[in-house]
């Protein structure tokens, strides 16, 4: 929101595959780890419209006082189509669209458009 196009945070093994999974959902250009041990960071380019990044908003939904959990079924579409939903399944950090198609549910980590 204040109008970068990269970005550098420090490395963990979640933060990344949520990087990874907003890059396949097409959400960031880009990621990369760089360094070792302990000066290990995640360099993210953000995928940008003009002057403006791709997504405007970002709702985290499970928090650690309450975690919300949905089965495959009951995964629903996201603004009407133009956002996505996050979740942590058995298999990995999905999209609503990609937990639908390998029939897992689990934990919606937030909500993007």
């Amino acid at each position: 929101m204040a109008g970068k196009k990269r970005l550098k945070v420090p490395f963990s093994r979640n933060d990344y595959e949520i990087v990874q999974a907003l890059v396949r959902a097409g959400y960031l250009e880009s990621a990369e780890k760089k360094g070792r041990s302990v000066k290990k960071i995640i360099d993210i380019d953000i995928k940008m419209t003009g002057e403006e990044p791709v997504f405007r908003n970002l709702e985290i939904i499970s928090k650690p006082s309450q975690r919300i959990y949905r089965g495959y079924r009951d995964i629903r579409v996201s603004k009407q189509g133009y956002g996505s939903y996050f979740f942590t399944t058995p298999k990995g950090i999905m999209t609503d669209k990609e937990a639908r198609r390998a029939k897992v549910g689990g934990e919606v980590l937030f909500e993007i458009w």
